[in-house]
């Protein structure tokens, strides 16, 4: 299948799929005209890459357990338990960072309305 069905097929587009192509997480082979031809696995390997993906990993961290999860599937694979943890981990952080700018900003806001009582009737507006 061309780059245009696959795009298609899997809702990714072209510039994706020739990035994951770079980044070695699918092949194709040339035809005689220099178009890409896809095999029928490409839309499974484009939509597992598009789920981890969504889960917030790198192509990088996807690269190093997807042939493992395409031929074996997640439950199999020992590797993805790694990167599973670090992922969260790092989650765990940016929610902790968030929550303290969130609290300093409510301080912030708390201590200037007390401060100047009409900045509060000012933004209801």
């Amino acid at each position: 299948m061309k780059i245009g069905e696959l795009s298609k097929a899997t809702g990714a587009s072209i510039r994706s799929l020739r990035y994951y192509e770079q980044q070695g997480l699918i092949a194709s082979r040339r035809m005689d005209n220099g178009y890409r031809d896809y095999n029928n696995l490409s839309v499974e390997q484009v939509k597992t890459i598009q789920f981890y993906l969504q889960l917030g990993l790198t192509t990088e961290q996807i690269s190093g357990f997807l042939n493992c999860v395409m031929a074996s599937k997640e439950a199999f694979c020992e590797q993805i338990m790694p990167v599973y943890v670090s992922k969260l981990r790092e989650i765990e952080e940016q929610i902790a960072l968030l929550s303290s700018i969130k609290s300093n900003l409510q301080e912030r806001i708390a201590y200037l309305l007390e401060e100047n009582p009409n900045l509060k009737e000012r933004n209801e507006a």
